[in-house]
């Protein structure tokens, strides 16, 4: 049995399409862990206001007209940042798309969320360092059932969470705490979700393109049109708010 010191949201959400710095979420269920063991769940279909990507259609059965007449993010940010108020974050895959997706949600209508002082547990990186599966053949492995209505929001955030406790079972090395499996597995050592920043012995360096491996704040210095060039470019808002706090701290250490 998982031991939370603080409540535990394991989040799911349906996009229009995967790009962090241009799609939006079209459906988003929480599945929220109590310290007690009890669970609250809040699900909403949400106004992208742009088109859904006919894959993404066809992955998850939302179409235009079905979200039409449902609330912006901007109308429900404020619930659902209350929702998850003193949270830890979990979720499948959750990392690298939902957490990085909902940080530019969050971002986009101006509404301030920390994720510096939460939990993040991806799920999706136990079973993958033990089974490597995907969701639906976790959810057989570990729980011997069937996962009906993949890629809908609610249906993938409660499996997800069945899987967790079931890995727990499994698996008694990853202890019994969201800190004891993080642990185990690892943290991510990103400086922005969309991982276009990483931390090396430290040191914030860029993880793409020609400057890859190399420090951020070194490049500012020699290039300070290199940070003109991502503020303009099509980079998630999430990247350009982390690399404007190195530019500035950059900055002041040459002013210094």
């Amino acid at each position: 049995m998982l031991q939370l010191k603080k409540p535990l949201a394991v989040i799911d959400l349906e996009t229009t399409g995967i790009n962090l710095g241009s799609d939006r979420i079209v459906e988003i269920a929480i599945v929220k862990i109590q310290t007690d063991g009890s669970r609250l769940v809040k699900q909403k279909l949400i106004n992208p206001e742009i088109p859904i990507s006919q894959v993404s259609q066809e992955l998850n059965g939302l179409t235009n007209e079905k979200v039409k007449d449902a609330p912006t993010f901007k109308q429900v940010a404020n619930e659902i940042k209350q929702f998850l108020d003193n949270c830890d974050l979990a979720g499948y895959n959750s990392n690298r798309f939902d957490i990085p997706m909902l940080a530019e949600e969050f971002l986009r209508v101006g509404l301030e969320f920390d994720f510096s002082n939460r939990r993040l547990l991806d799920v999706q990186k136990i079973f993958h360092m033990m089974e490597q599966r995907t969701l639906s053949a976790a959810y057989k492995f570990y729980c011997n059932k069937q996962l009906d209505d993949s890629h809908r929001a609610e249906p993938d955030a409660l499996a997800t969470w069945e899987v967790l406790q079931a890995q727990l079972e499994k698996y008694p090395q990853l202890g019994d705490s969201v800190e004891s499996i993080i642990t185990c597995i690892g943290d991510d050592n990103i400086v922005d979700f969309a991982r276009r920043m990483i931390m090396e012995n430290g040191v914030e360096v860029f993880n793409f393109g020609k400057h890859k491996g190399r420090s951020v704040a070194d490049v500012l210095k020699a290039e300070p049109q290199y940070y003109d060039w991502m503020m303009k470019g099509d980079f998630p808002k999430h990247t350009k708010a982390k690399l404007t706090e190195i530019f500035n701290r950059t900055l002041l250490k040459k002013g210094l």
